[in-house]
């Protein structure tokens, strides 16, 4: 099969196309779902799906790739064709999609004299090997090789970010190099800026906006007078933050008229079909006058809801997409089944700092440095040391921090330091041979902008009394394995991980509160649920099927901050997502 773009227009075999598209990122729902997504896509009207490729996680550390599980990206691509569907795949290296770091890997900053998203050398050789092993992953797939990948994106909104032409044109041809043949695309804003700053010549340039057409193809008619108009992501919601007033929604008819907008210009890829969910610690943050870590619900208010249940914005999109299309579509799958499980008391709990033998291998350093010079990527780190002397009314002070740290002495907290505070000290009193604890929080890196290369944990000087103070043990606390933590039947002081049981009969789709926490993340059965905060609005965290188990089934919760009553979860039938 050969996919073109010729006289205005996309091609399939010589036979025009309209691409009706929906935004699934496969790194954000359960590989089980995958297949009534599908279902749910083509009964929507669309033939084709778009996602972007998570390059952090392919690679969590240098050359050491995965592509198992939930990150099996060919898997997807199959199934996608199974379900007589096109793909779009927008492979990066950048990803944005309120990700971690964007979906560059955190260690990248580790290479001496890098840049990223340029034409820096460092930065090229990492990218050029990642690209080579994921290519060959999905070079099979071409249509041209009888797969369904019709495009392929070169880089990501780079007019919003930089003006470096020739990393993009080398980038293009990297991707024909290693046997990309099908279509290369671009996506940028609206502005004729943005695309003189992200185009390049031989990739077809898309466009990425939320409202009607009218208007925002002008820049790009001007430019590109030959070339067919898409709108590579129309946004039908947006993403939530810790602490917004409550969750983004957008209107389901007027996201409607969008669409219908669109349709009589061109092609659309709708972002999201579904949002999916930040599972882990792999949610991003935006950073303009303050850092805003993003939720680990991402929703979206899309089409789909988080859990893939059909929305009014979805039957509201249908219509439209019908009278564009004409003829009968598939009938609507049912939404997956729910369950309510109940409350479970968590009934062991484990103190952090008498469990660090078990977690992690001290690293010292003459004096603190952050996360990714000790070789870790998320999660925590935790520094601590010997005071030397007594200390009254004395001040701890930071250069920065990435991004949350609190401050215990012997255990007892003292204070906590937030990146964005106006000033980042606590003052404290102590006695010689005390130790000092620095319980540092990740909270996502940047995934937008200028400010994307920034490190975690203590960055740049930490002073006691305005002195440098020699002498330090560092763990770093991925929360990967929590297998050899030590319990007690007793409640014991925050940083804890409490430890609970409970049975069921049947394995349903679910959703637990922490009503009675204030901040840390959710173990079930060794997967990571993601992280809960008491500011919201996100009130409830996504548990997917596959994560249970009939029978038996293992809770664990970590809270770096303090308890609001009996250590107990919930698990309801209904989202709160604010």
């Amino acid at each position: 099969m050969r996919f073109e773009i010729k006289n205005k227009k996309f091609l399939i075999n010589g036979k025009p196309i309209k691409i009706i598209s929906g935004a699934v990122h496969y790194f954000r729902n359960m590989p089980d779902t995958w297949p009534d997504i599908f279902d749910k896509m083509r009964a929507l009207g669309c033939n084709t799906v778009e996602t972007y490729c998570a390059w952090n996680m392919h690679e969590k550390h240098p050359g050491e790739y995965d592509f198992e599980g939930i990150l099996n990206i060919t898997e997807f691509i199959r199934t996608a064709q199974e379900h007589n569907l096109y793909v779009i795949l927008r492979p990066g290296p950048y990803i944005c999609a309120e990700w971690e770091f964007g979906g560059l890997p955190w260690w990248i900053q580790n290479d001496k004299d890098i840049e990223i998203r340029c034409s820096n050398r460092a930065y090229m050789l990492r990218l050029k090997k990642y690209l080579e092993r994921l290519f060959g992953e999905i070079r099979p797939l071409l249509i041209s090789n009888g797969g369904p990948i019709i495009m392929v994106q070169c880089e990501n909104e780079y007019g919003y970010y930089g003006d470096d032409k020739r990393y993009l044109t080398e980038l293009y041809h990297i991707f024909r190099e290693f046997g990309i043949d099908v279509p290369i695309f671009t996506s940028d804003g609206i502005s004729e800026q943005c695309l003189l700053d992200g185009t390049i010549d031989d990739c077809l340039a898309t466009l990425n906006f939320g409202s009607r057409a009218e208007g925002n193809f002008s820049a790009h008619s001007k430019m590109f007078p030959d070339y067919p108009k898409m709108c590579m992501e129309c946004w039908n919601g947006w993403f939530d933050g810790w602490g917004d007033e409550k969750h983004h929604t957008t209107s389901a008819e007027k996201y409607a008229e969008v669409v219908d907008s669109i349709l009589d210009c061109g092609s659309i890829n709708m972002y999201m079909f579904i949002g999916g969910t930040n599972f882990g610690f792999t949610n991003g943050a935006n950073h303009d006058d303050k850092y805003r870590a993003d939720v680990t619900s991402y929703d979206y208010d899309a089409l789909l809801t988080e859990c893939g249940d059909v929305t009014p914005k979805y039957i509201a999109v249908r219509e439209i997409i019908k009278k564009h299309i004409g003829g009968e579509l598939p009938r609507i799958p049912p939404n997956r089944k729910k369950a309510a499980y109940g409350k479970v008391k968590l009934t062991k709990s484990a103190n952090l700092f008498d469990n660090l033998e078990y977690l992690s291998d001290p690293q010292y350093s003459n004096v603190p440095k952050c996360m990714e010079d000790y070789g870790g990527g998320y999660g925590y780190v935790l520094y601590t040391t010997k005071l030397n002397r007594d200390y009254r009314n004395a001040e701890l002070s930071f250069e920065r921090i990435g991004d949350r740290a609190h401050v215990y002495i012997n255990g007892k907290q003292i204070g906590t330091v937030y990146v964005n505070d106006h000033q980042l000290k606590v003052k404290f009193d102590a006695k010689m041979g005390d130790t000092l604890f620095i319980l540092c929080e990740n909270m996502g890196r940047v995934n937008f902008g200028s400010k994307m290369m920034g490190k975690k944990g203590i960055v740049g000087r930490c002073l006691l009394d305005g002195k440098v103070h020699f002498g330090w043990n560092t763990y770093l606390l991925p929360m990967e394995n929590l297998s050899g933590l030590r319990y007690r039947k007793t409640n014991v002081a925050a940083p804890v991980f409490y430890k609970g049981e409970f049975e069921i009969d049947e394995a349903c789709d679910t959703f637990l509160r922490t009503d009675y926490f204030t901040k840390g993340f959710v173990m079930l059965n060794g997967f990571n649920l993601g992280r809960y905060w008491e500011i919201g609005p996100q009130k409830t965290l996504y548990v997917p099927k596959s994560i249970l188990k009939k029978g038996k089934n293992e809770i664990i919760v970590f809270e770096n901050d303090a308890m609001k009553g009996e250590p107990m979860i919930e698990f309801v039938d209904k989202p709160d997502l604010g």
